[in-house]
């Protein structure tokens, strides 16, 4: 049987928190994974961007990113930042 959980890779975007649409706010992106080893990726492209920080993988969708009187949350798909997942634009 094949796992069909969905898996999360959060951080925070440093250079775009605290103006434009997250203006005094954090601006977190999520990006929706279909396994490990995509998750796994993604977090190891993350963490060559020097403007993302606090980088972690989720096994359950982080709703607490949510607070919009905190955070500015996007989330984000394959569709959205292919070239993250590895993938041609």
């Amino acid at each position: 049987m094949r796992d069909t959980k969905k898996l999360y890779v959060t951080m925070t975007d440093k250079f775009m928190s605290g103006w434009g649409l997250a203006d005094k706010k954090i601006n977190k992106l999520v990006f929706e994974c279909d396994n490990y080893l995509e998750a796994r990726k993604l977090q190891g492209y993350a963490e060559t961007r020097e403007e993302m920080k606090h980088i972690s993988i989720c096994c359950n969708y982080p709703k607490h990113f949510f607070n919009n009187s905190k955070y500015f949350a996007q989330l984000k798909t394959k569709a959205d930042y292919p070239m993250w997942y590895g993938l041609k634009g």
